[in-house]
């Protein structure tokens, strides 16, 4: 720390600490010298000289060093100041109680040694050459005021300056303790800044990790566990519980892995049937403790489904693709068998063909449009604006949507890829129309602001019958329908676009009708 930094409020704690208990040092001797002048008088050689002169002197320093000590209790400012102003008390008040006792002969002066010590430490090193040429000042002021004054022995002059060369020995030997001793403070100081902080990131990892983590002694006691651990082994447990306690299973592996500490993996199958992939391992700090990783299979298996249907889903697409060429050769061909063959029989062979065969191009274009979800390019969407444009493409295809959907008054921007948008938009209001009934405004359309931040609602709601329980479980799920004429791939299309854009697409349970939801970033137009 720099010392233009302790003139103010914010001088570090260490150095206020070690200035209270040089002020402590001070209030101490100026005491015993009051005690010794009061009380014991001539009993002792201090004040032979002049004992009114030494008894005030005393009693002044005492009432200053508490001064000090008051003022550095309530009002900790300007470390450097009160640093120098006490030291420049403590130089003249002893100063002036060595003349008293009969000079440097009292011994007064190896306290001047000790205060031009205990500034140069308690500084920290700043100004102790200063103390110590102010001590050495003093001391041949007070013996040349001593020869000017009272008989002296010229060999005093010789002692005078031994110790004044010992003030700046002294002050030199302070000044580089005290340097090692910031540079050694200022290093902890940094290297315990760096270890808190690497600690709380490892805290905050340990905390976030997917995988449940322990740590337990040779006694089976857990030392520590992270939140994961907790949620597998589906206890509440705090540091220090017995590992039987959380797991019976888990603790008869662990005392039987603790007869061979060697790194190992098990599976093991909890209570409520969950399997669990446990891996020991010893640590390699002495006392026995081991840490014991806990990984939920069922993510494992999960994730490695998800890479499955991945593949698979590209697989489908490539195929998809190879087939939508032949498949419109043979539209066509029946078509054109239907024009030239007159007969009732192959002009219905000719439409089973067709339609079948529009089926199933109606079938591959979703998978088609199921490859690419990952292509979305989000794009801030007015909602009435884009609303109005959908309304009036369905209405061609549907000339019921116009009166039958209930559109809501508000009005927000979203982030959303438009042509996703609208293929969403499309299977959940097809699907809405198809099972609602009749009447106007048996669809509601309708967008809200969500609680969360920077969040936005979509609502469709129709009147009609609603997913049973049954299926509630199963809409979501490819080649799943109701619909004789549907692929099942809607609503699956539907909510895989939903993640592309980061939003999702939920089923509410909140009435006789069927309601879906979207959340999706957006806030309301100003």
């Amino acid at each position: 720390m720099q010392p233009a930094a302790l003139e103010g409020s914010d001088a570090i704690e260490s150095f206020w600490r070690s200035l209270r208990f040089f002020s402590i040092y001070r209030l101490s001797i100026a005491l015993l010298f009051l005690v010794a002048a009061v009380v014991l008088g001539d009993s002792v050689s201090l004040g032979t000289q002049d004992p009114q002169l030494f008894g005030r002197a005393a009693a002044v320093y005492l009432l200053l060093a508490a001064a000090f000590l008051v003022a550095l209790l309530r009002r900790p400012l300007r470390f450097n100041l009160q640093l120098s102003v006490q030291v420049a008390v403590d130089i003249a008040a002893l100063t002036l109680m060595m003349f008293a006792s009969g000079g440097q002969k009292s011994g007064i002066a190896v306290l001047l040694l000790v205060v031009v010590a205990g500034a140069g430490l308690v500084g920290q090193g700043r100004m102790t050459l200063f103390y110590a040429a102010l001590a050495s000042l003093a001391m041949l002021l007070e013996e040349s005021w001593r020869a000017l004054t009272r008989e002296a022995d010229p060999a005093d002059f010789v002692r005078t300056g031994i110790i004044c060369i010992a003030f700046f020995g002294t002050a030199i030997i302070a000044r580089l303790l005290a340097r090692r001793v910031v540079a050694n403070e200022t290093l902890a100081r940094q290297r315990g800044r760096e270890l808190n902080e690497q600690l709380r990131i490892s805290e905050r990892i340990i905390r976030d990790m997917e995988d449940g983590a322990l740590v337990v002694d040779g006694e089976g006691r857990v030392r520590l566990l992270n939140p994961r651990a907790e949620s597998l082994l589906g206890v509440q447990a705090a540091d220090g519980a017995d590992l039987a306690s959380l797991s019976r299973g888990l603790a008869d592996r662990y005392r039987a892995w603790s007869a061979q500490p060697v790194e190992m993996v098990e599976m093991l199958r909890q209570d409520n049937g969950r399997l669990l992939r446990v891996r020991f391992l010893p640590s390699s700090e002495t006392g026995g403790h081991a840490l014991i990783y806990l990984e939920d299979m069922e993510r494992v298996q999960s994730q490695a489904q998800q890479l499955k249907l991945a593949a698979l889903g590209r697989l489908t697409a490539n195929m998809a693709h190879e087939i939508r060429n032949p498949l419109a050769a043979i539209s066509h061909a029946a078509e054109l068998l239907a024009e030239e063959d007159s007969d009732p029989l192959h002009q219905r062979l000719a439409r089973i063909i067709h339609d079948n065969t529009r089926r199933l191009n109606r079938l591959v274009t979703e998978v088609l449009e199921l490859g690419r979800r990952d292509r979305a390019q989000p794009e801030a969407l007015r909602w009435q604006v884009f609303l109005g444009g959908f309304i009036e493409e369905l209405n061609l295809h549907d000339p019921s949507a116009g009166r039958r959907i209930q559109v809501g008054e508000g009005d927000f921007e979203l982030r959303f890829d438009r042509g996703h948008l609208y293929r969403i938009l499309w299977n959940l209001l097809g699907n809405a129309l198809r099972h609602a009934s009749t009447a106007d405004g048996s669809v509601r359309l309708e967008a809200r602001a969500a609680t969360a931040t920077r969040s936005i609602e979509l609502h469709i709601i129709d009147d009609g019958p609603g997913v049973e329980e049954a299926q509630r479980g199963q809409v979501f799920e490819p080649f799943f329908t109701t619909h004789g004429a549907g692929t099942g791939l809607g609503l699956y299309i539907a909510r895989e676009l939903c993640e592309a854009n980061a939003a999702r697409l939920e089923l509410l349970d909140d009435g006789p009708g069927a309601h879906f939801c979207i959340y999706a970033e957006g806030s309301a137009c100003r």
